[in-house]
Formats: structure tokens, sequence, C-alpha cells
């Protein structure tokens, strides 16, 4: 396993090597066989990003380089630089919210500096020759983290007041709500309507695609 950077020029250096590659040429070099689509294996290309720039912390709450205190993030792009998905952040809690606040919420720590990795995420180009673009580092902070607290604390509003299963993608308009799991018969603990604990689906905190562009345009143009 590769050793996680120990400087964020150190991390730079090695993601900008990569700029240029394919999925395909990337994975040769790591090993690992390159899926004929993404349908069942989603999470591939931000998998493969981690293995080759060592990424230390998977799908744990704190950053992908907590060393360094930068979370890693690919992101689809169209021919015209447009995000194609969101973006997934962190899983929500659903309990034992009321001490929970935004400064040290764990959206706040993963999205506190991002390392954006843009990826040809075209679907008619098979995975193999997708191309790893430009990677550039963002910070979470003036007006883009007002608008991202503000829905933050909408949603955990309704988790506290034991309205998850009120909580549609609808709410939040850079940021939402969604179920995450492998399959709807995952289960996991939250606050019910009178405060007793109750079954749901778990949760998890997804970037609208209008917020990711406008991190995308600001960068590139």
């Amino acid at each position: 396993m590769k050793a996680s950077p120990s400087t964020i020029d150190e991390l730079l250096d090695r993601a900008e090597a990569l700029a240029g590659l394919t999925l395909g040429e990337l994975a040769q070099s790591e090993n690992i066989r390159v899926p004929n689509d993404f349908k069942r294996e989603k999470g591939w290309s931000g998998q493969l990003l981690e293995l080759a720039l060592g990424a230390e912390a998977g799908s744990k709450a704190q950053q992908d380089f907590a060393n360094i205190g930068v979370e890693l993030k690919t992101i689809p792009i169209d021919v015209n630089g447009y995000p194609l998905e969101t973006t997934y952040v962190c899983y929500a809690h659903l309990v034992d919210v009321a001490g929970i606040h935004w400064a040290t919420s764990s959206v706040r720590n993963k999205l506190n500096k991002v390392l954006w990795v843009p990826i040809d995420g075209r679907r008619d180009i098979p995975p193999s020759e997708r191309t790893i673009g430009t990677p550039f580092l963002w910070s979470l902070q003036g007006q883009q983290e007002a608008y991202l607290r503000q829905d933050w604390e909408e949603i955990m509003d309704m988790i506290a007041m034991g309205d998850i299963e009120k909580v549609t993608a609808r709410y939040g308009e850079y940021m939402q709500l969604r179920p995450k799991a492998a399959n709807g018969s995952v289960l996991t603990d939250a606050i019910g309507k009178n405060g007793q604990i109750i079954q749901t689906r778990p949760r998890g905190f997804y970037l609208r695609k209008e917020f990711t562009h406008k991190i995308l345009d600001d960068y590139f143009s």
C-alpha cells in the first residue's frame, strides 16, 4: 500500500502526475481490474484514485488524508465540464444529534479542504478510456459555507424533531439528504416523532450538481 503523502504539496504533485491518464492506464499501473461499466461499482473511480494517491480513511468519518486535513472527491463531468452526478459527502447522524453543531459536524470536517479530481464521465465512453482531469485544491469558506450550513441546519432540525421520514431529496438548496445503503433492507436507529427510537434507512449528505458546478466554474474560468 502506498504511503500517505506527508504534505499538501506532495499530494498535489501526486495528483497532478495522474492528469491526462485514462482510468485504464492508472488501473493497469495499480494492478486493478477495470469494470465494463459503473452500474454495480459506482464508487470504483474514487477508490482507484484513493489507492493511487495513498488515501487512508476509506469510508471513515475523518478526511481521506487526515494527517494533512484534505478530503479527496472525484467528480464525473460531461464535455462542457458540468457535473453528471451529485457528490456524496458523509453519513448523517440520526440519533444523539442535540450536541452536534455545524462547526464540528462531519459535513464541515469532510469539506473543510477538498482535492477535487474531475474525470470524464460521458456514458458513451468505456470506463477504461475515460480521462483523469486537472486536480485542484478547494477550501470551504465564505458564502459557499453559509449556503451549506443553512441546508445542514434545516435538515438536522427536522431529524432532531423526529421528522426523518419527511426529509426528501427536495430539501436543501445546495445539499440534500438521501438514503445511503446497499439495499432497502439495511436499517439504522433514528429519532421518532415522539422521541422514541425507530428504524429507518441510513442517510447520507450529497452536494447538488449546481453547487459543484459553481466550484468547477470558479476554478477553471
